[in-house]
């Protein structure tokens, strides 16, 4: 099965200008409170990794269309209906017909403040060494992969400089696949906007991109 991103549209034109929101409006719609909570506890259950969310999030073929809310809830039915903890008739009736799940765990009313305030660290203390220095020049992998990936298609094949070394983290691209944390070093590279755009680029716009090792190999 092909996998196609439909996520992917940094740098891209014909998309209209990024207006800036209030950051203090958190919601739209009245519903959408209730949809990041059953998105939370449903993760919380430990059926699929935020990488596999991210995943199932980034395939929806109708995904640039949707809200950022209706994303998330289109994303939380294909998990479910995946693995057979919702069913389409349910999701018509917007109620339960079926016995339900059985599940690994339950995040409880009074679990959730705690659970929030620990998030899902992703640093690890094991990994292969690093191979890059701050300071360096590296390019970025040119091809495209055929599963979830953090590196943006707009810095494909591209030269940058290798600012700061975060450690070794869970890399999202095998997490995404069930293969594992297989954690690596994490970079952050910087691009000139010239690099990424030609000449269209803004004068002296620089661009910051998280990339791990496997992403990256010396220019």
């Amino acid at each position: 099965m092909t996998y196609t991103t439909h996520a992917d549209l940094g740098g891209q034109r014909g998309h209209g200008a990024v207006v800036p929101e209030d950051e203090s409006e958190r919601f739209h719609e009245p519903w959408e409170p209730t949809a990041l909570a059953l998105v939370l506890a449903m993760g919380a259950t430990g059926s699929w990794n935020i990488d596999m969310s991210r995943a199932a999030r980034e395939t929806l073929p109708d995904y640039e269309r949707l809200s950022y809310y209706r994303i998330w809830l289109a994303g939380l039915e294909k998990l479910m209906l995946e693995r057979a903890q919702v069913f389409p008739d349910e999701l018509q009736a917007g109620r339960m017909l079926h016995p339900p799940a059985t599940v690994r765990r339950v995040l409880r009313a009074q679990d959730v403040a705690a659970a929030l305030a620990k998030g899902s660290p992703t640093l690890r203390d094991t990994g292969p060494a690093a191979s890059f220095t701050i300071g360096q020049r590296v390019r970025t992998r040119a091809h495209a992969v055929a599963h979830h990936t953090r590196l943006p298609g707009y810095v494909r094949g591209k030269v940058g400089t290798v600012e700061r070394l975060h450690g070794s983290h869970v890399f999202a691209d095998a997490h995404a696949q069930a293969l594992g944390e297989q954690p690596e070093p994490l970079y952050t590279v910087v691009f000139d906007g010239v690099e990424l755009w030609g000449t269209t680029a803004q004068a002296g716009l620089k661009v910051s991109v998280d990339a791990w090792q496997s992403y990256l190999e010396a220019a």
